[in-house]
């Protein structure tokens, strides 16, 4: 798993790439939310280069969806695989987590 981010303002883009599983789920949220700071009003995650996403990589998300929500901060996923896409679509999560084509869209 590797991260790259970038904050704009208020915004902060964050970029996962490689695999999320059983194994690296819990350092996924660490990581995850590290990059999170206090001036952070809208948090878009980038799974451009994510190849493959586990039930408990889906558990990450929603945890870190739910805690930014009750923070009244915005979250959304963007940039899905085809492969990543179809598990989102599969399990649901596309219709508990704002889902979009890019970046630019997400903004």
């Amino acid at each position: 798993m590797q991260f790259s981010h970038d904050r704009s303002g208020d915004t902060l883009v964050v970029n996962a790439s490689g695999r999320v599983d059983g194994s690296n789920a819990s350092d996924f949220l660490d990581t995850l939310q590290g990059l999170f700071e206090p001036g952070d009003q809208k948090i878009i995650l980038d799974l451009s280069g994510l190849e493959y996403i586990s039930s408990a990589g889906l558990r990450v998300l929603l945890m870190a969806a739910q805690n930014l929500d009750k923070q009244g901060k915005s979250f959304s996923i963007c940039s899905l695989t085809e492969s990543v896409g179809d598990v989102f679509r599969i399990s649901g999560f596309d219709q508990i987590i704002n889902v979009f084509p890019s970046v630019e869209a997400a903004k």
